[in-house]
């Protein structure tokens, strides 16, 4: 498997990156799947198996990963995981090796030469994967903050209050921005989605220079595709990937969110969204505010009841899609007390 590359997408959820995910595996060359988010969910727990030089230690944390990627809402298809053999193929005893192994067997159970990882907030374990010797081909994409705060606001995951969501944008682009200065242009490539939409054949074209691999105009028919047709099955958040590209999908945060949602969130992200290229809606904003204790706490509250709002609103087919993994991660999280 030494010869299959790596493709790391990084930056925010909800910034279209499912999009350009089964855009990438219409290429022949790459394999694309959803992600079940292995080092998110798995490094907060990883203190708790113990020395994974020890054989049953390593053991364990292998077969539950393999059971979070096999339990993962959108199914992997087309492989299936030899814990005997996953194991074998593990240069070292480390979370990270059974992330590259396992997505290695599935690209080269699809032929592919790359296997590529949608999991955005991989942005910050950068460090432990290039340590493990893994050197990917990272794709930066990013969308104006507030677009990506609004459908926040609409998905089953993640948080709703504007200053939460803020806060987390700012912090994973400055992260991703940091990496871009450290990697150069070599091994990485950054796009926005709006570009993404607007001038779709152009952006894929370099991107598919920048990977080395042949442009194809298959990859503008991924609604056709039986992994879009997976992916929209699986979640109501991804049913726009049966359709063709929204080219207009962008600024609706402006209609959308109130204005105390957009000042809160410019507020807190004006410097990230000034050095991308965003224009602010309130120009009179001059720097981040500090909010008081008692405004946060407030955020802190609103932002609960509006995610416990979010999953009573959702329909019966999503939480039973993403039920059998969030049973297993919570048998998990309360076998090892966290």
């Amino acid at each position: 498997m030494n010869n299959i590359k790596a493709i790391q997408i990084i930056g925010t959820q909800r910034s279209g990156s499912n999009l350009l995910r089964v855009m990438l595996n219409q290429i022949n060359e790459v394999d694309a799947p959803h992600p079940p988010h292995i080092l998110q969910k798995f490094f907060p727990l990883l203190p708790k198996y113990g020395d994974l030089n020890i054989d049953t230690n390593f053991e364990k944390l292998l077969d539950d990963v393999c059971k979070m990627v096999e339990l993962n809402p959108v199914p992997w298809e087309g492989v299936s995981f030899s814990r005997d053999e996953l194991k074998s193929k593990c240069k070292t005893n480390s979370l990270v090796e059974i992330f590259r192994v396992i997505y290695e067997l599935k690209a080269l159970k699809s032929n592919s030469s790359f296997w590529c990882c949608k999991s955005m907030s991989n942005i910050h374990f950068v460090d432990a994967i290039e340590k493990e010797g893994i050197k990917p081909m990272y794709i930066y994409l990013y969308r104006d903050g507030r677009d990506v705060g609004l459908s926040f606001k609409k998905a089953i995951v993640g948080d709703k209050h504007m200053y939460h969501i803020a806060k987390q944008w700012s912090k994973d682009q400055d992260t991703c921005l940091k990496l871009k200065e450290e990697l150069g242009s070599d091994r990485f490539f950054q796009v926005s989605y709006e570009e993404l939409l607007k001038d779709s054949i152009e952006v894929l074209k370099r991107l598919c220079r920048f990977l080395k691999v042949p442009y194809t105009e298959k990859i503008l028919t991924f609604y056709n595709s039986k992994e879009s047709s997976l992916t929209a099955e699986s979640g109501e958040m991804w049913r726009n990937l049966v359709r063709p590209i929204m080219k207009n999908n962008f600024n609706k945060f402006a209609k959308e969110l109130s204005e105390e949602e957009i000042m809160i969130f410019e507020q807190m992200a004006r410097t990230t969204l000034l050095n991308l290229g965003y224009n602010l809606s309130k120009p009179t904003v001059e720097k981040r505010r500090d909010f008081t204790i008692d405004e946060i706490e407030e955020f802190n509250v609103e932002n609960t009841a509006l995610k416990e709002q979010a999953v009573r609103n959702a329909s019966e087919k999503d939480l039973e899609n993403r039920k059998s993994q969030k049973d297993f991660l919570k048998e998990l999280t309360i076998q090892y007390s966290i």
